[in-house]
């Protein structure tokens, strides 16, 4: 690849749109320099085509990109710099410096869509396990009401993957009608029924006997109350509960958090012969192709698994792909 020289840098046109963007944008020195960095290298190797900002053409944008792609850049960084070349030339174009703009049949390159992080049934269990101990360990009535809500939000999570959002603003008489369904109205107003586990349920009924001790939550309208009976448990503070259960069992914090658990009931559910349609209902997605995330996570994991234990994944390897 030509590499950028200080010819490029210092281009006429290149100088401009940085002039542009520092006046009119107000683009911070760091953004600045990223753009410059981008859009030179681009020019560079442009130069090595015998060609030059005014003359560029799609097909030396497409080699550009290319280049980048053997050189082994990810998708990521490749779109940001596709995204400066292209804000570069419709510059170019809007400023009567060039009568075409090169980019504009070029498409982005395709990012994929990142794998939800998902925990091992061991480590869910462990999780459970060591939420359930903690209410068992209570020192005081306070600490005791505290691990009981956690312990309660975690069975009440894993069992129905219910968005956080959902979970945190559950009404106090949610259970009223049916302990064994809860009904949850979730994006766009939908209502879709939720069965609930046995040991849910006991996690809730022992939640709400520790929530009755207080006369200042028990007439709380909320499952799950703050400190203000008025107002239901944020989801940064039981984030925060959630990654220092997970530090207190080992599992590291950034491996966990009310999202992953809902990502866990999904796929646990499809790893055992679930039906993806009773899942996609299950979790509330108006879009089964949302749901089918969740079966690239378990065919990653076999793939991981097969080339990790398999006696002839080191001596042929690759051949998974092939």
């Amino acid at each position: 690849m030509g590499a950028a020289s200080d010819r490029d840098i210092r281009s006429s046109e290149l100088r401009l749109f940085l002039d542009m963007l520092m006046a009119e944008r107000g683009a911070a020195a760091h953004t600045i320099t990223a753009y410059t960095t981008d859009i030179a290298a681009f020019l560079g190797f442009a130069r090595g085509r015998g060609e030059d900002a005014g003359t560029v053409t799609p097909d030396t944008v497409r080699a550009f990109l290319e280049r980048l792609a053997k050189d082994g850049l990810a998708a990521t960084s490749r779109a940001r710099k596709l995204s400066a070349i292209r804000q570069f030339f419709r510059f170019l174009l809007a400023e009567g410096m060039r009568d075409d703009d090169p980019c504009s049949a070029i498409d982005s390159p395709k990012l994929g869509r990142p794998l939800p992080k998902v925990l091992s049934l061991a480590d869910v269990e462990t999780l459970l396990d060591t939420a359930r101990g903690a209410v068992d360990a209570a020192q005081s009535e306070p600490e005791r009401r505290r691990a009981s809500r956690l312990y309660a939000l975690l069975e009440t999570l894993y069992a129905t993957g219910l968005r956080v959002s959902e979970l945190i603003s559950l009404p106090r008489n949610v259970l009223r009608a049916d302990d064994r369904v809860l009904t949850i109205t979730g994006k766009g107003g939908r209502e879709r029924l939720v069965p609930l586990n046995e040991t849910a349920r006991r996690a809730i009924a022992d939640h709400i006997s520790e929530l009755d001790r207080d006369p200042a939550l028990k007439g709380s309208p909320w499952l799950f109350p703050a400190q203000k009976a008025s107002q239901h448990l944020t989801r940064q503070r039981f984030g925060q509960e959630l990654k220092s259960l997970a530090a207190a069992t080992g599992i590291s914090p950034s491996r966990v958090s009310p999202h992953v658990l809902r990502h866990a009931f999904a796929s646990h559910l499809l790893e055992r012969g679930a039906d993806l349609r009773a899942v996609q209902q299950l979790l509330g997605h108006a879009d089964i192709s949302t749901t089918q995330i969740y079966t690239h996570v378990i065919e990653e994991r076999l793939r991981r698994l097969v080339e990790e234990h398999h006696p002839l994944a080191k001596r042929e390897a690759g051949w998974l792909g092939s």
